[in-house]
């Protein structure tokens, strides 16, 4: 695999698309409404880091840190807390607010994830004492399993792929009549991934309301399948409209479907196969989510796809704060779009790229960091021992 960054850009219409009202201010406000009243909810912080981003030569940079999220190290509890209260109250005919009368037990859901997806839909079955199974793909941190498994979840690490265990997935609740929460999307399969997605605009309305009256000029999204991008980049076309931000979409280049896709630009969907054994595992999604693809054709500009070494900076990075900026910890997905503009704004043999992405002293910065450090020994070995480095070093 290349050990370089690319990049290709997709000129969108910034025409309505077809999915955009999924992802109006209402629905994040419908979403938000059913998350405060989650045991645990509070908003995140969004992190202004003043001293890096002089440091870098831009005028402004914030990260949102998902790591406080309900206690779960990562964000991806919005999006199945969401997702099954909507599908319960639809099987019940209740409202999504009176569920708690529901019979323990009464459904089983069933998911495939690389570590945060899964962990999200155990804890919100656990909440709701409904049962979950949860497959993971082959090399799944052991740290990531155990944490699913506390949660109450029937869980084994499968010997496929990320895509390979999500057909497992489906094919275990089709034999079980279980009810499949999966965060991706295709034909035949949209509704679950919607709600999915829609709760995770609570995230994103949250951060347009810290940042107030600034607006950023560049929004930067990790992306596996691509519904985390696809929901946050409509929710911030509905929010800002006419003052809509560039929005660049990361992604590692061992699972890079995105990138792939934006580059062909023929109209289909490209997936990536193999191992997908990028360091970056909670993006190592080889196939493209059909309802996050239908907003990021109309609204994304630019699509990176980036070495292990990009999110290991990233790391590093916000782990070792400048001055009095705060110290984030965030894991390899959740640092992999911090990485990228430190790779931008630092590498000189990225001067084109910068350019053409529009960089300079007056950028403002959004990045989310979607996840903290949910494998600990990795973590530690990548920001204490140097693991993953750029080994051009052309800074």
């Amino acid at each position: 695999m290349e050990n370089f960054i690319k990049m290709t850009a997709l000129s969108p219409d910034r025409q309505k698309g077809e999915k955009d009202d999924l992802f109006s201010l209402a629905e994040a406000n419908n979403a938000r409404e059913f998350h405060k009243k989650l045991n645990g909810y509070a908003p995140t912080p969004l992190h202004q880091l003043d001293h890096l981003a002089e440091t870098l030569g831009i005028s402004g940079f914030y990260v949102k840190d998902e790591s406080f999220r309900f206690g779960l190290n990562a964000f991806k509890g919005l999006g199945g807390s969401y997702a099954l209260g909507k599908v319960i109250a639809e099987k019940t005919g209740k409202s999504a607010d009176s569920l708690s009368d529901i019979p323990a037990g009464a459904f089983t859901f069933v998911t495939a994830t690389d570590g945060n997806h899964g962990r999200g839909i155990a804890w919100a079955a656990k909440n709701l004492s409904q049962n979950s199974v949860v497959y993971m793909p082959k090399g799944s941190a052991k740290e990531r399993f155990e944490n699913i498994q506390a949660l109450g979840a029937h869980t084994e690490i499968t010997n496929f792929n990320y895509d390979d265990t999500v057909r497992f997935a489906m094919e275990q609740a089709q034999k079980n009549h279980w009810t499949l929460v999966q965060d991706t999307a295709w034909e035949g399969y949209e509704d679950i991934p919607s709600y999915i997605m829609q709760g995770y605009m609570t995230m994103a309305l949250e951060a347009a309301e810290q940042l107030g009256g600034t607006i950023p000029t560049h929004i930067f999204l990790q992306a596996g399948v691509g519904a985390m991008a696809g929901a946050v980049t409509g929710f911030f076309y509905n929010y800002y409209k006419e003052n809509m931000p560039t929005i660049v979409i990361v992604e590692p280049n061992k699972a890079d479907c995105l990138y792939q896709t934006a580059a062909a630009n023929d109209g289909k969907l490209h997936r990536v196969g193999g191992a997908l054994d990028s360091i970056m595992a909670g993006l190592c999604c080889g196939e493209v989510c059909t309802v996050g693809w239908e907003v990021l054709r109309h609204h994304a500009d630019y699509f990176f796809s980036c070495p292990d070494y990009v999110a290991a900076d990233g790391m590093r990075v916000l782990g070792n704060p400048k001055g009095s900026d705060p110290k984030i910890i965030s894991g390899e997905s959740g640092a992999a779009t911090s990485g990228l503009l430190y790779q931008l704004l630092t590498d000189q043999t990225l001067s084109e790229f910068r350019s053409a992405v529009r960089l300079d002293k007056d950028s403002v910065v959004l990045c989310i960091s979607t996840e903290g450090d949910t494998d600990k020994e990795n973590y530690r070995h990548i920001v204490w021992d140097g693991w993953y480095t750029n080994p051009t070093n052309n800074r």
